[in-house]
């Protein structure tokens, strides 16, 4: 059963279990006139009943709720209830029948969302309740009661759905038809509006700041967003009429708080794009935390699937504040995250986290805590990360190599303590190229010969040793020259005694010899380290390329060098072999059989039915006697077909499948092929996704709010998705998300100076 539907812990509070249902005696006690978000719970289940809710906010809360429309979590594994003979269960089709139909998983009960916000108070009639407050679930009569709540024309079903479609339309509202607003004073707002989304867009896309320190009328420097929004009303005069001085004192629409409106609109409708591209397929889920810069827990969370034209896709959902990284906290968090979403967690395959024990944890990491729940969300340890230990523990367990690291870290600190180093640095190396560009020893060109420096190594950065030594090869000269300054213009003993050293061991054979291996045996690694990190990876072509380096590394093992040389790389081997376990469970060898290459020459059909067996969640036992059939005629086929004579790997192959349609003819294929896609390689997207929190949330944004900041990171990192989602959409969500004072006009009633795709009017000469 997924628990998905609860409660989001607030700030201080216990992280061991979301909020008690609001509703009970302790809840309702304390039932004020605040509107709090933390109120608004998704599963219908789990709701404070609607009259519980003070009348003063009771429309907010109304409105929050019609924004997030009603629970229906699509591709659940709804379980079945015996009936006699018969088993039987909720279906997914009986929300389209029926849009008023919520789901709450936790009670395995429906409820219906108009009669929750607008049941009129009146005597209640037979079977209401079940509708609003205990669940009906009875799904042998399911039907036959559905229609009987819904009953006839006046009844409290039909009244409930008036007020529901009255609320949503705010033009048709009793304040709005008191106001009479004047149309030119409707399409002047939309207008206004417009621009001022088009400024938030743009600020949102480039990872910028909106406030200024002082927005006063007398400010040279108002902030990006006041100062953008008057650059922009100079050039259009439709804007210019409509904003700032233009504009009614009390609707110009340019407080921080429509500001965040705007973002949160854009981000909603960028997230709901992504949650309806996965639909009810498979999905992973790929986890990091990190520290933003005000230190607070933050959990950043991507969903890996393969989209319906056969592409793996990897996208940001959001960014969770964590009270704290223990297991338990991440699981609440995952929870709360797809309650909000309307994700399943019973159609989750996958899992992919560091190494950390709070997330692979055998017993109570977030690993755990998930596989207790669903037993097909297969955990992978994150290849990249694996891939670094690699290195790391090759750095430290052998002493010669580790003597080798720790001398090239003191000679980066020492050409780096000052300024003044650095740049005697950069001078003595750009004298060196233009040197070697006149003797013509190198040729120049675009992106040849670039301005370097020397870069520390460090043991969470990937491929910084590699990087290491290749400035260090290609520094070598200079570097030699300004530790020969440092000994020169020493000011202390110690200055001039480490320069020596350091220049000593330069200069030693066994040095320079180590230098050049590691670099041979890590330009192998790193080979391996950028593919694990691209968002296409799959997990076939992962072992693969595993396989290849093994190969790499056995190859030079095999040519007779001498002793300390094979000693490196033995234990190179062994700790790709040690880090790398997934490479040989039953799991991944058994997709393997799925590699198209060499016209599927691994193709082997009692194989992949042992893969289907492993799966009993997505094959019956009717399907896998169904799949053998479908893999023998499948694999005549393809070996047959021109169009997959050059399918290299698995998103080739989907891609194809989808191309030809073939996923529609051998569709348990497919599934068995989506299942091997879907599974993580490495968790590089939520490492991308840290950096850019590092770009948008920044020391002089330290205050940003936890929403306000998951807003502004959801529309730069799904920049992509963002640029598809037309100005309409935004607006109407936006329009939805409380009452306003003034209604947006339809787009089929503005003046034909209008631009109905960018949503201003278009450009004149600069007003005076």
């Amino acid at each position: 059963m997924d628990k998905f539907l609860i409660k989001r812990p607030r700030s201080g509070e216990s992280s061991n279990a979301c909020k008690a249902p609001l509703g009970s005696e302790s809840s309702e006690k304390n039932a004020h006139a605040n509107f709090d978000l933390d109120d608004i719970i998704s599963d219908p289940g789990l709701r404070k009943p609607i009259e519980d809710f003070d009348i003063r906010i009771r429309d907010q809360v109304r409105r929050k709720y019609l924004t997030r429309g009603p629970c229906q979590p699509a591709g659940h594994n709804f379980p079945q209830k015996e009936y006699g003979k018969q088993r039987r269960s909720f279906r997914d089709a009986w929300f389209k029948q029926h849009p008023w139909l919520e789901y709450s998983v936790t009670k395995d009960a429906v409820f219906c969302f108009w009669c929750y916000l607008f049941k009129p108070n009146r005597v209640s009639q037979i079977g209401e309740d079940a509708f609003t407050k205990t669940g009906f679930n009875n799904w042998k009569k399911a039907l036959e009661k559905f229609i009987e709540h819904v009953g006839a024309v006046n009844s409290a079903h039909n009244d409930a759905r008036v007020q529901f479609q009255s609320f949503q339309n705010q033009r048709q509202s009793v304040s709005h038809q008191l106001a009479a607003h004047s149309h030119e004073m409707e399409v002047a707002y939309r207008i206004r509006l417009t621009a001022i989304l088009d400024v938030t867009r743009f600020l949102l896309k480039q990872g910028l700041a909106f406030r200024g320190h002082d927005e006063s009328s007398s400010s040279l420097n108002k902030g990006n967003f006041l100062e953008l929004l008057e650059w922009y009303s100079l050039r259009n005069e439709e804007v210019w009429r409509t904003v700032n001085q233009n504009a009614t004192g009390n609707n110009q629409m340019t407080s921080p708080k429509v500001q965040k409106e705007l973002a949160n609109a854009c981000a909603a409708e960028i997230t709901r794009v992504i949650v309806d591209d996965i639909g009810d397929n498979y999905f992973s889920l790929l986890i990091d935390e990190a520290r933003d810069i005000s230190v607070k827990e933050q959990m950043g969370v991507i969903l890996r699937y393969v989209n319906k034209d056969g592409y793996v896709i990897e996208r940001f959902l959001a960014m969770v504040h964590v009270p704290d990284t223990s297991a338990i906290s991440l699981k609440n968090a995952v929870d709360c995250l797809f309650s909000k979403h309307k994700l399943s967690l019973s159609r989750l395959r996958g899992q992919g986290y560091d190494g950390a024990s709070n997330m692979r944890g055998e017993f109570n990491g977030l690993k755990a805590l998930i596989l207790k729940e669903n037993l097909y969300a297969r955990y992978v340890h994150c290849f990249a990360h694996q891939l670094q230990l690699v290195i790391v523990v090759i750095a430290k367990d052998n002493r010669i190599v580790s003597d080798f690291f720790q001398y090239v870290t003191m000679i980066v600190n020492v050409t780096r303590a000052s300024c003044k180093r650095k740049d005697q640095l950069r001078q003595h190396h750009h004298d060196r190229l233009v040197e070697q560009l006149e003797k013509e020893e190198i040729v120049s060109g675009r992106g040849k010969n670039q301005e370097s420096s020397l870069a520390r190594p460090g043991d969470t950065r990937w491929g910084s040793h590699y990087t290491t030594i290749l400035r260090l090869i290609s520094m070598w000269t200079s570097v030699l020259e300004v530790l020969q300054n440092v000994h020169d213009d020493g000011a202390s003993n110690d200055n001039r005694g480490i320069a020596a050293s350091l220049i000593e061991k330069m200069e030693n054979y066994q040095f320079i010899f180590i230098m050049y291996l590691m670099s041979h045996l890590l330009r192998i690694t790193n080979e391996l380290s950028l593919a694990l990190q691209q968002k296409d990876q799959n997990i076939v072509q992962a072992m693969r390329l595993i396989e290849a380096v093994k190969a790499r590394l056995q190859g030079l093992r095999e040519t007779r060098w001498e002793e300390f040389m094979e000693e490196v790389i033995d234990l190179i081997a062994q700790e790709i072999q040690n880090h790398f376990p997934e490479a040989s469970t039953e799991l991944l060898l058994l997709m393997s059989y799925h590699d198209p290459r060499d016209s599927f020459s691994k193709f082997n059909i009692q194989k992949l039915l042992r893969l289907a067996e492993l799966n009993p969640e997505d094959f019956s036992m009717t399907e896998c006697m169904m799949l053998e059939d479908q893999l023998a005629t499948f694999i005549y086929d393809v070996q047959h077909d021109e169009d997959f004579t050059n399918i290299r790997d698995l998103g080739d192959f989907a891609r194809k499948m989808v191309e030809t349609e073939k996923c529609f003819i051998f569709p348990l294929v497919y599934r068995l092929l989506e299942l091997a896609l879907v599974l993580p390689v490495a968790t590089a997207s939520v490492e991308r996704v840290f950096s850019a929190m590092n770009i948008v949330k920044t020391d002089f944004r330290n205050k940003m709010g936890d929403e306000w900041m998951n807003d502004s990171l959801v529309v730069y990192i799904e920049r992509e998705v963002f640029g598809n989602i037309d100005n309409e959409t935004i607006l109407q969500r936006f329009q939805k998300m409380q009452t306003r004072r003034m209604q947006l006009p339809p787009l089929n009633r503005m003046p034909r100076v209008f631009n109905t795709r960018t949503g201003v009017g278009s450009i004149s000469s600069v007003p005076r």
